[in-house]
């Protein structure tokens, strides 16, 4: 009997609550940990830290990349000023999709990296395509990061360290916490944003922001021991985006707790070249790398295993060399007629084990 894409998707699928019977969730294969950008990769279906930690453990993933929204709400920030900016799968940078909120109802968008409570974004979309926000809106913006800011400083730590208990329960670790505009941030506000991270038990902090700003964000790596992963995309011709690898080299530049999250990618569509020589060059400044195949000379993302980036080898890579960052999945190719989301991510998953056993 032959097994079609979808039916193998099932398959792999319908396995993994039988495989957790038997083991504790574990993602790590052959020595390199594999997990998931989260909410992110869940397109807005799961959002709230319970309904993140649900879908990992049905998918068998032990490792993610979390942003910080879902951990404030469980600790109890105003659900109204936590906003999951994203970019749709597929889309450039600029793009929007509407998810569902913790609590059910529509999710506020805001530009890829920006934040709802900030009115901030590292690149605004193109002229013409949207009118200037109106004085009222800067000021509510203005009102809502001030309210925002307010809670953060009184916050606990305490449901922090909560939060961490529960997905080390289900066998989850957070690695890194991704902080939208962290750029906009003050200092008192940057300080609990790694304290946030610490207590979860993360590595490293990874973010979206201007090449420029990363001078100033760097000494808060410094001051807190800890890594900064930027994150790149494909454009290598603007001076504050990451995407040429001389991008990464200036920041790192500027501290020894600057990063790279290098996303391969996005590297082999906006560098048309592979992305390993800069990984193995840099490897020990890398925090995780973010996994997803796509075409060269920008071309669009495609189901794994059909396009050009190099993910076999680039796992294989971090197996033999025994780099200890992990390898992160991002959900960003449509979705085959006749599939599901949970579907193509237990591809992705079971695409990465056959890699490396």
């Amino acid at each position: 009997m032959s097994l079609n894409r979808r039916d193998f998707g099932k398959l792999a699928l319908a396995a993994l609550p039988a495989a957790r019977l038997l083991a504790k969730t574990n993602s790590n294969f052959g020595g390199v940990q594999i997990g998931i950008n989260a909410p992110y990769s869940f397109h807005g279906s799961f959002n709230s830290g319970d309904e993140c930690l649900d879908a990992m453990v049905k998918l068998n993933l032990s490792s993610v990349e979390l942003r910080a929204q879902p951990i404030e709400q469980f600790m109890g920030a105003p659900a109204n000023l936590v906003a999951y900016p994203a970019v749709r799968p597929g889309a450039r940078a600029g793009g929007q999709w509407q998810g569902k909120a913790p609590g059910g109802g529509a999710q506020a968008t805001t530009p890829a990296g920006g934040s709802a409570a900030s009115g901030t974004a590292p690149a605004p979309p193109p002229k013409g395509t949207r009118p200037p926000p109106t004085p009222e809106q800067i000021a509510a913006r203005k009102a809502a990061a001030d309210e925002l800011r307010t809670w953060r400083l009184a916050a606990s730590m305490d449901k922090v360290k909560e939060f961490r208990k529960k997905y080390e329960d289900a066998g989850v670790k957070i690695d890194i916490v991704k902080v939208d505009a962290i750029d906009t941030f003050t200092d008192e506000e940057i300080d609990y944003m790694f304290g946030l991270a610490k207590t979860a038990g993360a590595k490293a902090i990874s973010c979206e922001i201007p090449l420029s700003h990363t001078k100033r964000l760097g000494m808060f790596g410094e001051k807190h021991k800890m890594m900064i992963g930027y994150h790149g995309h494909t454009d290598i011709t603007s001076p504050e985006a990451f995407g040429r690898p001389e991008s990464w080299e200036t920041a790192m530049s500027y501290s020894k707790y600057n990063g790279i999250n290098l996303d391969i990618g996005h590297f082999i569509a906006g560098n048309s070249t592979s992305p390993i020589p800069f990984l193995q060059k840099y490897h020990d400044r890398v925090t995780h790398i973010h996994i997803k195949d796509r075409k060269m000379n920008n071309g669009p993302n495609v189901p794994w295993g059909t396009g050009d980036t190099p993910i076999k080898e680039t796992l294989k890579l971090m197996q033999k060399e025994k780099y200890p960052f992990p390898g992160v999945i991002e959900m960003e190719h449509q979705i085959p007629q006749g599939s599901d989301l949970m579907t193509e991510l237990a591809k992705c998953v079971e695409f990465c084990k056959n890699a490396l056993t």
